[in-house]
């Protein structure tokens, strides 16, 4: 029996968690890659996928989930993603078809279980995907789910590639959004939904893991989805867990798990699982449910190719609706009456930018001093690095809100994606825009260095593009009246420039506003800047460090990532004293302001060494 005609029934029941149940029936054993147990404990799988038939599940997935994060140590160890994939596609098959010969009239359903790859955009996620795909259609599937996605990267084009090598197959697509509704990539979980139900080839859309069972109730009464064309499915967390010993543990409440999921079905979600903490028990009870007040689902108006004139214009104004909304929110962030850096750069006035790296001990007189006379000069922000070169200081957002408290300047603090994860950013944006501070220059953020990686983990789960992009997306849910202002940097010394472009574009794309480039100490680090002026829509902060000694110039050209420094000025340094140095610095430097003049809409300087006398004659010269 096809999906589609179960579905003119009853709801689809999916399974629960394998992996947090698999973790509680054997504890101890603490495999990190719990795909893998396909192959080493192929029993316990089984096990697994026969109990949650049995508790009533029509649908299970294939313990796969994990394959598309790990797939590029695909056979490091021996154990290559092809024969992980087929050997979870068999223990599901068999458990299938035991299970069918007690109970031959029940239908039931394997899904081609896929997380999200890793991180990539386009073209680069499809590409992933279709590796995993085509393992699995060998193997006989035709039913896919692709699940607690952060963003819609690859979808369609996955969709429409196995549409294309299956026309039967049934795909749905889930994303795992947080109870305010944002996905771990920094996207709005309405906004991906809109995007998506455009894509014929996807039959079903919904949410899952992250949140519990109400909080998805919530974000499913948001969707406009009674005329999407999709199925809607639901499969939240069991709750919210605690750790004891070291271990995740989520409290048995499948009644009221049931409970809450009976809703969703009165809703019009039609089909129905778990996610993390949800064992046989909450199947069990929700089949149960179900069995004694059936609720009929929602069965969507299928879009019939080719559309009709009505509903392609239809769609046409979604799509606008969706974009005007995004491209509003960037230009009101512009606009933002209560950020006066912002209005004086978005009125094509010169602005200047100094940046002060945060002490590395809680003695902040000199940075305070320095941030004092800066203002005095007539600087127009000062910038603040998150920890640079992977070195704890003192916290960059705090010294912002510090400063815009104590000396009402206008403050940008770096904010990378290496040291927190997305809701710990999220609180962190909430607390600057309380404190008035509504600039922001987005980075991925030095990596740590070798020898700290045992004791320092880095949380690279997105990069600078991708956390522009959630703060633009709670710029038009949580910010509207106050947003952020979103900055980017671009290393316009790279050897390959064309890439950073690239990335550059993409940074746009995702509503940065205003790129702040490394410093420009070579001529080609001046053509990339013209060429950047002439092909980017976007305001442009020339960076200028001084160089202050020979060794110093050394050092940066030879030490500093991204940093470029021409040997001319190298040799200009040889064997001069520290006041020769700094007058030539200052010689220097308003000679690169003078020839980037045309090419910027404002100068972003670095201090050396804290000595911000240097700095002061540099502003007089330069503004």
């Amino acid at each position: 029996m096809q999906i589609q005609d179960y579905l003119r029934e009853k709801a689809l029941l999916f399974d629960g968690a394998m992996g947090t149940y698999l973790m509680q029936q054997h504890p101890g054993w603490e495999e990190e890659k719990i795909e893998r147990y396909n192959i080493i404990r192929p029993q316990w799988v089984g096990n697994i996928h026969r109990q949650y038939l049995e508790a009533g599940a029509a649908a299970i997935k294939t313990n796969t989930f994990g394959v598309s994060m790990w797939s590029r140590q695909d056979g490091a160890d021996g154990m290559s993603v092809e024969k992980v994939i087929r050997a979870g596609w068999e223990l599901a098959a068999a458990a299938v078809a035991d299970h069918e010969k007690e109970n031959p009239r029940e239908p039931h359903y394997i899904f081609a279980d896929l997380g999200p790859v890793w991180p990539g955009e386009g073209e680069e996620s499809f590409t992933a995907y279709r590796k995993l795909v085509d393992v699995f259609l060998d193997c006989g599937a035709d039913c896919f789910l692709f699940e607690t996605l952060e963003n819609a990267d690859g979808l369609e084009q996955i969709a429409s590639y196995i549409k294309k090598k299956c026309p039967q197959a049934f795909i749905l697509v889930s994303f795992g959004v947080s109870p305010e509704g944002f996905t771990r990539g920094g996207c709005y979980g309405r906004s991906l939904f809109s995007q998506l139900k455009q894509v014929r080839e996807i039959d079903g859309i919904g949410f899952n893991c992250i949140s519990g069972p109400r909080h998805l109730l919530a974000q499913l009464e948001k969707l406009d989805w009674q005329d999407s064309g999709k199925y809607i499915c639901v499969m939240p967390n069991a709750g919210y867990p605690t750790v004891i010993a070291n271990r995740t543990v989520y409290a048995n409440n499948h009644r009221y798990f049931a409970e809450a999921m009976r809703e969703i079905a009165e809703k019009g979600a039609a089909i129905l699982g778990g996610c993390c903490g949800t064992d046989p028990s909450y199947i069990r009870q929700l089949r149960e449910d179900l069995e004694q007040s059936p609720v009929k689902p929602v069965i969507p108006a299928p879009i019939q190719p080719p559309l009709a004139l009505e509903a392609c214009q239809t769609q046409g104004r979604e799509q606008e609706d969706e974009l005007q909304a995004w491209s509003g929110a960037i230009e009101h962030a512009r606009k933002n009456p209560r950020n006066s850096f912002a209005a004086k750069l978005m009125q094509g006035e010169k602005v200047i930018v100094v940046e002060l790296d945060p002490p590395v001990i809680p003695e902040i007189n000199t940075f305070m001093e320095g941030a004092a006379r800066y203002k005095k000069a007539g600087v127009d922000g000062i910038d603040i690095a998150d920890c640079p070169i992977a070195r704890a200081r003192i916290d960059s957002s705090l010294l912002a809100c510090k400063v815009t408290r104590e000396l009402g300047m206008t403050t940008i603090p770096h904010m990378t994606c290496r040291d927190r994860n997305i809701n710990a950013t999220k609180a962190l944006l909430l607390g600057l825009n309380v404190e008035g501070v509504n600039n922001v220059l987005t980075v991925t953020g030095d990596p740590v260095p070798a020898a700290e990686r045992q004791e320092v983990k880095t949380v690279f789960s997105y990069n600078s593009a991708i956390l522009a992009r959630h703060i633009n997306t709670l710029n038009q849910v949580t910010f509207p009246d106050n947003p952020f202002l979103v900055c980017g940097a671009l290393n316009i010394n790279a050897v390959n420039f064309d890439s950073q472009l690239r990335h550059a574009e993409k940074k746009i794309e995702n509503g940065v506003s205003v790129l702040f480039t490394q410093p420009v100490m070579t001529q080609e680090g001046l053509e990339n800047l013209k060429r950047t002026r002439t092909e980017l829509p976007v305001k442009l902060l020339g960076g200028m460090i001084p160089v202050v000694s020979y060794r110093n110039a050394c050092f940066m050209e030879h030490e500093i990532s991204g940093i470029h420094v021409d040997d001319r000025i190298v040799e200009l340094y040889r064997d001069k004293s520290r006041e020769e140095g700094e007058e030539l610095a200052v010689k220097i430097i308003k000679e690169i302001a003078r020839k980037m003049e045309d090419y910027v809409d404002g100068y972003y300087l670095i201090t050396p060494f804290q000595r911000i006398h240097l700095m002061e004659r540099i502003l007089r010269e330069i503004r």
